[in-house]
């Protein structure tokens, strides 16, 4: 499931809503390629740290974890820096997976 956002000068973004199979398979290269850097960094910090600790065993479970909050956590900050859904419709998509919007 996807969603439009726009901001003030009407550049869009459609993101992705949902389980992140990419950050599933490829860890924390899909924020690297977004240019969410922060989150990029979190994801491999915590990824090295749990191979230390496992021996590189755990690593797996890092992905998993983030798989299902990576896109949530994306789409607040998109929010934050300003963009809005463009459409009723991706606000309903918005509002089903627990992201309510701020009204002025």
């Amino acid at each position: 499931m996807k969603a439009s956002l726009e901001n003030e000068i009407g550049l869009f973004k459609e993101v992705k809503v949902g389980f992140s199979w990419t950050t599933f398979f490829f860890g924390f290269f899909p924020a690297l390629f977004r240019g969410d850097l922060k989150w990029a960094a979190i994801m491999f910090v915590a990824a090295v740290a749990v191979a230390i600790i496992t021996a590189g065993m755990g690593t797996w479970i890092i992905s998993i974890i983030f798989s299902f909050i990576y896109n949530k956590i994306y789409i607040k900050e998109l929010i934050e820096k300003g963009y809005r859904p463009a459409s009723e419709e991706s606000k309903r998509k918005l509002e089903s997976i627990g992201i309510t919007l701020k009204t002025a």
